[in-house]
């Protein structure tokens, strides 16, 4: 009888039962008993009350009633933790069982209880499993490494287990050192800048010995790690290619994929013209090919994948096309990928084979295939020029059909065939016209009409077509009304006289009768341009196209060569990274193909994932936290306006200068649009207030959540002085009246192109010891502008408003208003590239606009920065001289003095000066906001236009910052 009768009784009393029986000295009755209790705990049946009972029963040698005890362990040692504990000396006891089986067991069970009050006790036992004799003990042992790290890092850290594991790469057990790879990589996935694996030829070169000999799982492990490597040269990438490739040829579809992504990143060293490049290229395709013989969820993500590498390498497949011709019993996922690749691997030699295929495929029942299918007709057109006219002429037989939705889709990709090629295939408008009737789907809707505008001096009726679509105008969909829009008035601006009428008819009911804020737009910027000059409107609106592209769904190249390194994973199937489906805490590394070196050059590639013999970057001293990433950082800003009890300063004109943040900044820190997505709809749902009308009187501000400032003080102030330096501040001259401040000048940080019409243009004062962010808002839309908030991202210096921002009356088309918003200094803080990018968020009634500036790190010198000379000349000694940097400004023509008066302006003060045959020494001392003091000595020379200073800081990465000020101050 088989084990499916323990899932049959449902008896009352069981429980009381099942106690008896597993207390019951006969072994038999006791097996039996504890399957029938794992019976019901599997089916869901809460059978915790007998646990005391079953942990008793762990004192046996037989295995399979072990197996079933620890089964039962695992499932109820979370609920149960102090029960648990009585497991533990049995586990030490397993541990050390002759028979290796069962110390396995024990140690696979240690590192499935996640109960953290017992894991202090199961460090020794895996201990001794990670050194134990058997490599079956030793593989076992390594997993639980990684499974005990998820649950306690601080502990594995501690008691050197990961010291252990790093050894066991070196094992003499495949095995081993597959699973020994596994737990590594898990660990150091999340703790992304760990350094774990820190490969280097010789440890590669194990591995590829390892790999030879493997299960198919650890082979997977072993690839996967070999593909975080970058090697040093094309010699060391194409050795390793050599011995990856026998991998092509395994049965199993993830080992193949995972080679094919060792390869597909190798390559990138090897130079083209390489012999071996052209064999490497020829071996990738035969296994690729068979991976479309499995079933077809298979089928599926290999043609994911395929098309990821189509995209790379087109050359690989260029002569494979016949095996992604659909079959008749495809499903229609397989069926729609094949029809993808199909299009990407379309050439001049093979397009006659394509078409033909692509003209079949029309004819099929399935409606989605047979839309993809023309609309790949049209793609082979618009890439292959060659093809085009035959490809126009299976389209127009296809429109000969008659079938609706063929007639439709055929339309659409006519409209871009004329994008493509102006003035060549417009001899068919006059085919496509006769199907005008039958089109009720907006985007054939929208084609056929932009047809008719474009071409409407070759079409005698074309006013008349046009006027039949303005008679159900509002019942249109907006893609339709502003196609039809913008083709009346085409139809006008050719045919004057005739379509007066017509035009002012279309202008009324887009800007008079239509709620839509597009159609309205518009409208209104037609009528503008026809009622104030009709030559500029006709240059505007008739103006030449530029030609479409070829290849309009391409992945755009930076996320192309991140989806190759994740070759055989979901990325690959979802064709997007990982960071934008994978949730949780863990740090998503953003991978990166290596860049491709000479081998002579020798030189190291940039790190990709755990590089190569590279160590881990230092980390950034404790003033400030280190850089994380953006997207995270935005996403968790504080809302809450912030609380400070500062002085609020008069408002007064600002400014600001940078580039746009989601253009250029977040693409290349997260890795893909989606993210811009993410941002946008998390900062909409948390900023943008119910109504859009909106509070006149301004809304809240959005600054960030305050934290204490970080502060360091000079060391030794009270150090003794004498000698070297200390007989210099005896010779100090006298320091003459500060000049003000320095302002830089304003620039626009965000163009209105941007911001759909906002402009923002700005810099940053420092007033009354109160920094002040001058903004100056245009807007260059149509519409009105309301509900202004802003707020800053994490950065160096904990920069936050101290107040909301303060847009008082609504701002309407073309106007201008300036608006000063005081900062704080106690914001959340993280150290930014450059020290001084602000990255900022404004929000309006419109949208969220996002744009990064630079601020002079002077607005964040304080007043009470001078120090006494004694304290100086003991701080100066103090600070050690790795720490100091010497610059040189050129082209000050300032003395001395000048020099001085003009910094002390922006709060750089001059503690001394002495001359020295003929030369001026400057000593100064500078404070900034979080505590962090700055001393220099100004050498200035009186004929010599160029300066030379030297700084002394704790924390030296802010000297180049203190430099430019210095530059910038000097220089004004």
């Amino acid at each position: 009888m088989t084990d499916s009768k323990y899932f049959t009784t449902t008896k009352k009393g069981e429980i009381f039962e099942l106690k008896a029986e597993l207390n019951s000295d006969k072994k038999e009755k006791k097996k039996e008993a504890v399957k029938k209790v794992i019976a019901s705990m599997t089916v869901g049946k809460d059978v915790s009350a007998l646990f005391p009972d079953v942990v008793n029963c762990m004192q046996t040698d037989n295995l399979e009633l072990k197996k079933l005890v620890y089964l039962y362990l695992m499932n109820y040692a979370k609920s149960q933790p102090d029960m648990a504990i009585m497991a533990v000396n049995t586990f030490v006891k397993d541990c050390e069982d002759p028979n290796p089986l069962i110390r396995a067991l024990a140690v696979r069970t240690m590192g499935c209880i996640r109960v953290d009050k017992i894991t202090e006790y199961l460090c020794e036992p895996l201990r001794k499993c990670l050194k134990d004799e058997d490599p079956y003990v030793r593989k076992t042992a390594a997993v639980c490494v990684a499974k005990l790290h998820d649950i306690n890092a601080q502990l594995v850290e501690d008691q050197g287990f990961l010291d252990t594991l790093k050894d066991l790469i070196s094992d003499s057990n495949p095995m081993v050192v597959a699973n020994a790879v596994a737990a590594l990589s898990e660990i150091a996935e999340s703790h992304p800048n760990s350094n774990l694996l820190d490969l280097n030829p010789q440890s590669i070169n194990k591995l590829l010995t390892a790999l030879n000999e493997c299960t198919e799982w650890g082979q997977i492990f072993i690839l996967d790690c070999l593909a975080n490597y970058t090697p040093r040269d094309d010699r060391e990438s194409q050795s390793i290619c050599e011995r990856v490739t026998p991998r092509l040829s395994h049965a199993n579809s993830a080992v193949v994929l995972s080679a094919v992504k060792v390869l597909m990143k190798f390559m990138e060293m090897l130079p083209k013209d390489l012999d071996y490049y052209g064999t490497l290229l020829k071996k990738l395709a035969p296994p690729l090919v068979t991976l479309l013989s499995a079933e077809p969820e298979l089928q599926y993500v290999a043609l994911r994948n395929i098309n990821l590498i189509v995209q790379k390498r087109p050359e690989i497949l260029k002569h494979e096309m016949k095996v992604f011709f659909v079959k008749y019993n495809d499903p229609i996922y397989v069926k729609l990928e094949k029809l993808d690749i199909m299009i990407r691997l379309a050439s001049q030699a093979n397009i006659a084979q394509v078409l033909a295929e692509l003209k079949e495929y029309a004819t099929e029942v399935d409606v989605d295939f047979v839309r993809k299918a023309v609309r790949a007709i049209g793609r082979c057109a618009i890439k292959v020029e060659q093809s085009a006219e035959r490809c126009v002429s299976t389209l127009l037989d296809l429109i000969q059909t008659k079938v609706n939705y063929v007639v439709q889709e055929a339309i659409v990709v006519i409209k871009d065939i004329f994008r493509k090629y102006p003035n060549k295939y417009e001899s068919v408008i006059a085919t496509l016209c006769e199907n005008l009737d039958s089109l009720d789907e907006p985007e054939a809707r929208a084609a056929m009409i932009w047809i008719v505008g474009e071409y409407a001096e070759r079409i005698d009726n074309a006013d008349e077509l046009l006027e039949s679509f303005l008679e159900g105008f509002h019942d249109e969909s907006t893609q339709v009304q502003l196609q039809l829009l913008t083709a009346i008035v085409k139809l006008f601006l050719k045919k004057p006289t005739e379509t007066q009428e017509l035009v002012q008819q279309v202008l009324s009911l887009a800007t008079q009768d239509s709620d839509n804020p597009d159609l309205r737009d518009r409208g209104y910027i037609y009528w503008r341009l026809l009622s104030t000059d009709p030559v500029a409107a006709k240059e505007v609106v008739l103006a030449e196209k530029p030609l479409i592209s070829e290849e309009t769904d391409l992945i755009e190249p930076t996320l192309l060569e991140e989806l190759i390194c994740h070759i055989g994973t979901l990325a690959s199937v979802y064709h997007k990274p990982p960071s934008a489906f994978v949730e949780g805490s863990r740090g998503v590394m953003h991978k990166r193909l290596p860049a491709r070196t000479g081998s002579g050059e020798g030189t190291e590639c940039p790190d990709v994932g755990n590089a190569a013999g590279g160590s881990a970057p230092e980390a950034a001293p404790s003033i400030i936290p280190s850089q994380g990433d953006l997207l995270g950082d935005l996403l968790n800003l504080d809302l809450a306006p912030p609380t400070t009890t500062g002085p609020t300063p008069s408002t007064s004109g600002m400014q600001m200068g940078g580039m746009d943040l989601l253009g250029g900044g977040l693409d290349s820190l997260v890795g893909t649009a989606l993210c811009n997505i993410l941002i946008m709809s998390k900062l909409n749902s948390s900023l943008l207030s119910p109504q859009l009308g909106g509070d006149i009187g301004g809304s809240p501000a959005m600054g960030a959540g305050f934290g204490a400032a970080p502060t360091v003080m000079p060391a030794s102030l009270n150090a003794p002085v004498g000698g070297g330096l200390g007989d210099l501040f005896d010779l100090g001259g006298g320091v003459g009246m500060p000049m003000g401040a320095y302002i830089p000048p304003k620039t626009v940080w965000l163009p209105a192109m941007k911001a759909k019409g906002l402009e923002i243009s700005g810099t940053f004062a420092r007033r009354a010891g109160v920094i002040q962010m001058e903004l100056v808002l245009t807007n260059k839309a149509m519409s009105v502008m309301t509900d202004f908030a802003i707020q800053f991202n994490r950065n160096s210096f904990g920069l936050a408003p101290a107040g909301p921002l303060q847009v008082l009356t609504p701002l309407g088309p073309n106007q201008t208003i300036e608006v000063s918003l005081p900062l704080s200094t106690v914001g959340p803080v993280m150290k930014m590239d450059p020290l001084n990018n602000l990255q900022v968020a404004v929000k309006n009634n419109i949208d969220v606009f996002y744009f990064s500036c630079q601020y002079p790190i002077s607005m964040l010198f304080v007043e009470d920065g001078k120090m006494e000379r004694q304290v100086f000349l003991a701080t100066w000694k103090d600070i050690p001289n790795d720490n100091e940097s010497q610059f040189q400004i050129q082209d000050c023509h300032l003395n001395s003095e000048a020099a001085s008066n003009k910094l002390q302006g922006s709060n750089i003060f001059t503690i001394a000066k002495r001359t020295v045959e003929g030369q001026d020494m400057l000593y100064m001392s500078i404070k900034l906001s979080n505590g962090i003091w700055v001393l220099a000595e100004l050498k200035v020379q009186a004929g010599n236009p160029n300066y030379t200073i030297s700084l002394k800081c704790r924390a030296p990465e802010v000297s180049q910052c203190v430099f430019q000020c210095y530059e910038a101050v000097l220089k004004n």
